[in-house]
């Protein structure tokens, strides 16, 4: 593996590119994207690709990329120009692209705005709350997470997080009801360290579960798009989003294993399926015509 650099005057971008460039195989290299995830998620997913070349990169803000820009935001078309900006560095493009979670809104915005950078891509569960017909109950749902986060802290925040995102349905006043949900019940702490500039709890990332992807866009460009659900997740906040995107293009969602970090292996919380996960990524990927 070998990191690159690339400066530009809002950021400098952090990447990986784990393999030969130009490709050994002829083939596309396989990025891997998300948000607000960086490269280290996508260690494990990227072992089982080891014939591949795989491309993973820090979003701006997080990770090792640094901003210059003076923001603290996370949108999803700044982010996807800074995806393209990596694709031209590389060189070799267009390349296959599987994103997750928020990246895979900037994978979407990325199809959007520069529809020659991917031949495919792989977007697994974007949290995208416009999609929904209960957009409103969502947009009050995420609030509360972000509400807990500001009052309570990390661990109250992470905590409603959770209990919002495994919501099985839509959210409705029996979602609303409930206690507020108890740090301790998910091993979490409850005391407070006062920092409140988590990309996920706080609202630096609303733009993102915010974007209305852009259908005909989308449709126009010559990338073939799968919208991939996990099987244990298809009834919870972001599988419902992926069986809306899906149904917005025209598709039904692909069932990958697992859940919505089915890709991981536990470092990172409760553990996926990685090795069913990439053996499914593969066949997707293997199956472009």
């Amino acid at each position: 593996m070998t990191a690159h650099k690339l400066e530009t005057p809002e950021v400098d971008l952090v990447y990986d590119v784990h393999g030969p460039l130009p490709t050994a195989d002829g083939r596309p290299p396989l990025v891997m994207i998300g948000q607000p995830m960086d490269a280290t998620g996508f260690r494990v997913l990227a072992s089982h690709f080891p014939d591949r070349t795989v491309v993973t990169y820090d979003p701006r803000g997080l990770g090792r990329s640094i901003r210059k820009d003076g923001r603290v935001d996370q949108v999803p078309q700044i982010q996807a120009a800074d995806v393209h900006a990596v694709i031209q560095a590389l060189g070799a493009g267009p390349v296959e692209m599987f994103a997750s979670s928020g990246g895979a809104v900037t994978a979407l915005a990325l199809v959007a705005a520069y529809p020659e950078d991917v031949t495919t891509l792989v977007a697994h569960e974007p949290p995208l709350i416009e999609v929904l017909p209960d957009a409103k109950a969502a947009e009050r749902a995420r609030a509360g997470f972000r509400d807990a986060y500001q009052e309570k802290g990390w661990g109250a925040g992470m905590a409603a997080f959770i209990a919002m995102t495994s919501w099985e349905g839509e959210f409705t006043d029996d979602y609303f009801a409930q206690p507020v949900p108890d740090p301790a019940a998910f091993g979490m702490p409850a005391e407070d360290d006062g920092s409140r500039d988590d990309p996920l709890l706080s609202d630096r990332s609303w733009a993102v579960s915010s974007y209305q992807p852009d259908v005909d866009a989308l449709m126009a460009a010559p990338t073939r798009i799968v919208i991939a659900v996990g099987e244990e997740s298809r009834d919870t906040f972001t599988g419902r989003t992926s069986v809306a995107t899906a149904q917005l293009l025209g598709q039904q969602a692909t069932v990958f294993p697992s859940h919505h970090g089915g890709f991981l292996d536990g470092e990172f919380g409760y553990p996926g399926q990685p090795e069913a996960f990439a053996r499914k990524l593969r066949e997707v990927l293997d199956n472009a015509g």
